[in-house]
């Protein structure tokens, strides 16, 4: 049997960051829920590369970004999808990131799928 799948989940949006937990678990993946780029990188340096993807929203409330934690996610290998409602504001700074970019409202199923593949993808054919 397959180990489980870890996701690293960065979302300010209560109602969202739940709707994700639950489709991750419901696709048999273990999430890890952060609200703030803080709780991340606290949980990155906790589970380190134990995490196999991230979903990042971008904008997290009082002027804070997932910046901090795309470029942990970049330094540790770790591939994440860029998940968020006002990806326009932000453009030149998310293209940099070169991530895969999902804006809301997005069924969730399809932002863990988008997760899954990157994962996938990182791991090469096998």
């Amino acid at each position: 049997m397959a180990a489980t799948l870890t996701l690293l989940l960065l979302e300010d949006e209560p109602l969202i960051l739940m709707d994700l937990e639950f489709a991750a678990e419901e696709c048999g993946c273990t999430p890890l829920c952060a609200s703030s780029p803080k709780v991340a990188l606290e949980l990155l340096e906790q589970y380190g590369n134990a995490i196999d993807a991230a979903i990042l929203d971008v904008s997290l409330g009082r002027g804070q970004t997932c910046f901090p934690v795309a470029h942990q996610l970049q330094r540790l290998g770790i591939p994440y999808i860029l998940h968020s409602g006002d990806l326009d504001r932000h453009n030149e700074r998310i293209r940099s990131l070169q991530a895969e970019r999902i804006a809301k409202p997005a069924p969730v199923e399809m932002v863990i799928a988008t997760a899954l593949e990157q994962i996938r993808s990182a791991q090469g054919p096998g």
